[in-house]
């Protein structure tokens, strides 16, 4: 079991403010599949919340207020089926409730993304990635690549909704390196779909100005201020997917931006072989 966490009263508290509950991994809760009878309607303008301090640490006091503000707002519009803004540790993303296919349709219609592109799972901590997918790694390997800037692809549960990419048995796991992201899953209980937050085919984005044009079609936007170094192109290449469904071998599907410390830790530390067709 994974170690309490510094901050899960105040996660606690701002799940009881909202009337949610964190829950077990296994409750009904956590896992309630949302179905509103029509999509939302776009909005006007999207909510904007502004984290404190650089974002990426959880805030201290006396910022603590606003911390908890996004966190409290964030989580009610997912719970909503709404589709918000987040800052990630790689770029900014959309997010919204895996289990609510209404909101799945609309990450991919506000995005003009292929139904055939699948969307990733985020997560709050390494416990909750066996829940998901049938693991058949070490778990040391896990807790050496998450958190961090990369997508595990592995074969899913049944426990994941089968309206969240129903053409492959496999899903991508990402537990953002971002104090946000984590309080924001383990409140919310539930796996998050998790895309970038641009129109597909357009460049990824590393501040909320980037993707403004989206901002209509959004219910709430958390700014978590700048990601990575805006000047060099290696920062927008988002996380390093890897393949690990197949026992005791990897493929790299997108090299992204951690390639080379992630290659290491599997061949080196593991002794996983590359896969055949691997871009490597």
């Amino acid at each position: 079991m994974s170690p309490a966490c510094p901050c899960r009263g105040l996660r606690a508290a701002v799940a009881a403010s909202v009337g949610l509950s964190e829950g077990p991994p296994g409750s009904a809760r956590s896992g309630r599949l949302l179905r509103p009878p029509n999509p939302a309607p776009a909005a006007p303008g999207a909510r904007l919340l502004r984290l404190p301090g650089s974002g990426t640490v959880r805030a201290a006091n006396p910022e603590r207020a606003g911390w908890s503000e996004a966190l409290r707002a964030a989580v009610a519009e997912l719970r909503a089926g709404a589709v918000v803004a987040v800052p990630t540790d790689t770029l900014y993303g959309l997010a919204c409730s895996a289990s609510c296919s209404a909101a799945l349709g609309a990450v991919y219609r506000l995005k003009g993304r292929s139904e055939a592109k699948p969307l990733a799972v985020c997560l709050g901590r390494v416990a909750d990635v066996y829940r998901y997918c049938h693991v058949r790694v070490p778990e040391g390997l896990l807790k050496d690549l998450l958190p961090g800037p990369v997508t595990l692809v592995m074969e899913r549960s049944e426990e994941l909704n089968k309206d969240l990419n129903p053409f492959t048995p496999l899903v991508g796991i990402r537990i953002p390196d971002h104090a946000f992201m984590q309080d924001l899953a383990q409140v919310f209980g539930g796996p998050l779909a998790l895309t970038s937050a641009n129109l597909s085919s357009q460049a990824s984005s590393l501040n909320v100005e980037e993707f403004q044009d989206l901002w209509p079609q959004l219910s709430l936007v958390v700014d978590g201020g700048p990601i990575g170094d805006g000047q060099s192109p290696e920062c927008r290449l988002g996380s390093t997917v890897v393949d690990l469904s197949v026992p005791g071998k990897f493929g790299i599907i997108r090299p992204g931006c951690a390639l080379e410390s992630t290659t290491a830790i599997l061949q080196q530390k593991y002794g996983l072989l590359p896969s055949h067709g691997s871009c490597l």
